[in-house]
């Protein structure tokens, strides 16, 4: 959780280092995504090499202010990314699930002044949802 205006994507580095993917069968979890689907707020030098340093798959459009920029240095502006549009055409699905969790007024708006309380909320908006797809 971020305050007030402030953007998600400082927390890229801590959502990371927090990251646990259960296998399906025995054996740890595992704590490197596959890829990372992301849109252009994430986009920036320090995120690409983190995700690199961690062999990430990158899936981010750049913007435009960053091709003008490599653009406008020429050759020391470096090559352009890698950015696969098919796969980052999936990315709606996280934002659907965002939504679904968001169906909740309280959630929404976040009027909960503590980030424990948000939280509670959130886990209990996500039971719901889970009670409801397997009923």
């Amino acid at each position: 959780m971020t305050p007030g205006q402030a953007g998600d994507s400082p927390q890229l580095v801590r959502l990371l280092d927090e990251l646990a993917i259960d296998r399906l069968g025995p054996g740890r979890a595992r704590t490197t995504p596959v890829a990372l689907r992301a849109d252009k707020a994430y986009s920036s030098r320090a995120h690409r090499a983190l995700l690199r340093r961690r062999h990430v798959h990158v899936v981010i459009p750049e913007p435009d202010d960053q091709k003008r920029n490599r653009a406008r240095r020429g050759s020391r502006g470096g090559r352009p990314v890698a950015f696969d549009a098919a796969d980052y055409r999936n990315r709606n699905v996280v934002e659907r699930g965002f939504n679904l969790l968001k169906g909740w007024r309280g959630l929404a708006t976040r009027y909960d002044k503590h980030a424990l309380v948000f939280r509670g909320g959130l886990v209990l908006r996500a039971i719901l949802l889970w009670l409801q797809t397997t009923t």
